[in-house]
């Protein structure tokens, strides 16, 4: 059997092995090797497409005014020390006096204001800008409706210090700065290269690592950075991020060694895994929605309400969460996951717990909606490549059998799969969504209209009526009545398909300290080690 775990360097590998896996140069002593699901979109953030594996390379070479320990508590970041005003809308960061970028620049508060208006620039297309909207003129910037510099942000004392201005009080708003929306850009490289700063020959990053290289579909390197404040309490010398889209070869590849962390290991896979690597398996509760995105947009089936609530009903989400995979997901009928902050999780209505029953509804729905032997119901299921993702939708797809819908079964890689939904091209797509900061709104932001991750580009003036008044709600119990209301306008308008909550799922070297399982599934490389 394979030596089941790296033990601080890589272990010899197949001719063919070495020259995908092996970075150039040869890896050091101190080098970590994660598995990802898939490839980094930019290192320029207003490009990235929301990847749970973009977050894992950012947060590694970027660090915003606050960060996170292992477990997720908040703790200075850039900024020192802040100061929230008593009616909750003014903010006042000091930055270190020893932040630098890895060119040696320090990092000013200049370059977290030119950060946050680039990714607001509407030229940018950020689907991520939202994020950014509880910051006074934020919004209006992103829709071409006011100028850059009348953000609310300030850059103070000669770059040493930031004020920002919100609109209302948001009380996420420090979580949000750990999000790789709220990072600096180094404006002095804009300036002199453009666009072509993120190339790797211009690149200059704020956080613990520094990127060297970068083979598509292969794998990024980066390397501990000599000018980052705390860079005598970094342990490791470098990451290697390797995209494993198949699961099952990344636990191979994990077992032999060349990996030291995999992330989401398949769910088909946790007992054999609990049984034979107990120490490295790790599952734990996660802020995480998978669901399955319908097309609102006017011309497709599933504009319909009728469509929508009829495939809705014949979901078996607990077929899905105890059978298909294996109890490593629960069954969910609502976006908000339970256990978010200040929050009661909600449930769509789907009647009657009786199949038949629900299945003979869904058959009229259809037949209300011009659907039926004549005229089948055919339906374009896209989905990201995974064993997993293709149990799901080879099962959903047989739930709706019965209906007489035809499906076809669309996968690509990560990428490519939420590049095409964010344009419309689906009738149905599966998509997931991780907590950036555990708060309802960052679930429920996913519904309202205009936002760039609404695939399914629903609009209700109900909901978004609903989302700004809870925006402007100082009283927490009071917001959180909103938020639920909300939730429901869109539960009871069957905008989606809501089915699964998801948990943590990575294989750990033991051998590694610094990595704790927390709700956000985020682990930053800066606090990992190998033990002696």
């Amino acid at each position: 059997m394979p030596t089941p775990f790296a033990a601080r360097t890589l272990l010899p590998l197949s001719a063919v092995a070495l020259a995908i896996a092996l970075p150039s140069p040869a890896a050091l002593a101190e080098t970590l090797n994660i598995g990802v699901q898939g490839e980094l979109a930019s290192f320029d953030t207003s490009q990235v497409s929301g990847g749970v594996w973009e977050s894992q390379v950012l947060m590694d070479v970027f660090e915003g005014l606050l960060k996170q320990s292992p477990d997720g508590e908040l703790l200075p970041g850039m900024a020192t020390d802040w100061a929230v005003s008593d009616d909750g809308k003014t903010y006042t960061f000091h930055l270190r006096e020893d932040a630098e970028w890895s060119d040696g620049e320090p990092v000013t508060a200049e370059d977290f204001v030119f950060g946050w208006q680039h990714l607001l620039a509407p030229e940018n297309a950020s689907k991520y800008a939202y994020m950014l909207y509880p910051i006074q003129g934020a919004e209006a910037i992103n829709t071409g409706k006011a100028e850059a510099d009348t953000l609310g942000a300030e850059s103070l004392d000669d770059g040493r210090t930031l004020k920002v201005t919100l609109n209302h009080p948001t009380p996420y708003f420090p979580q949000l700065l750990t999000h790789y929306t709220a990072y600096p850009v180094p404006k002095h490289l804009v300036d002199e290269y453009g666009r072509d700063w993120v190339k790797l020959d211009h690149i200059a990053t704020n956080g613990a690592f520094k990127p060297v290289e970068w083979v598509s579909q292969s794998r990024i390197s980066v390397e501990k950075s000599s000018t980052y404040y705390d860079a005598d309490e970094v342990a490791l010398d470098g990451v290697n991020y390797y995209t494993v889209e198949d699961r099952n070869a990344g636990i191979s590849r994990f077992r032999a060694g060349e990996l030291d962390v995999l992330r989401d290991y398949p769910s088909s896979r946790y007992q054999w895994l609990t049984d034979n690597l107990p120490d490295a398996t790790h599952m734990s509760p996660m802020l995480g929605s998978y669901y399955y995105v319908l097309n609102n947009r006017e011309g497709y089936a599933t504009a319909d309400r009728r469509v929508r609530e009829a495939l809705n009903l014949t979901v078996r989400r607990n077929v899905l969460s105890e059978q298909i995979m294996a109890g490593s997901f629960k069954a969910s009928t609502a976006m908000v996951p339970p256990g978010t902050n200040h929050y009661d999780a909600q449930q769509m209505d789907l009647g009657s717990d009786d199949m038949d029953a629900r299945l003979a509804r869904a058959k009229s729905l259809l037949e209300e909606a011009g659907y039926g032997p004549d005229h089948p119901l055919h339906l374009r299921l896209r989905y990201n490549t995974s064993d997993e993702h293709k149990k799901i939708a080879i099962a959903v797809a047989a739930m709706w059998q019965p209906l007489g819908v035809d499906v076809e079964m669309i996968n690509s890689e990560a990428t490519v799969h939420y590049q095409t939904i964010q344009q419309g091209d689906f009738d149905v797509a599966r998509a997931g969504w991780i907590a950036d900061y555990n708060d309802a709104e960052n679930f429920l932001t996913l519904l309202h209209s205009g936002v760039g991750n609404n695939y399914g580009a629903y609009a209700s003036d109900d909901y978004d009526a609903l989302m700004d008044e809870a925006a402007q709600t100082q009283d927490l119990d009071a917001r959180e009545a909103l938020l639920e209301q909300a939730e429901n306008v869109a539960l009871d308008d069957y905008a989606f398909i809501p089915m699964l909550t998801y948990v943590t799922r990575n294989l750990v070297n033991p051998q590694i300290d610094g990595w704790e399982d927390n709700v956000g599934d985020d682990h930053p490389s800066r606090w990992v080690e190998f033990s002696e």
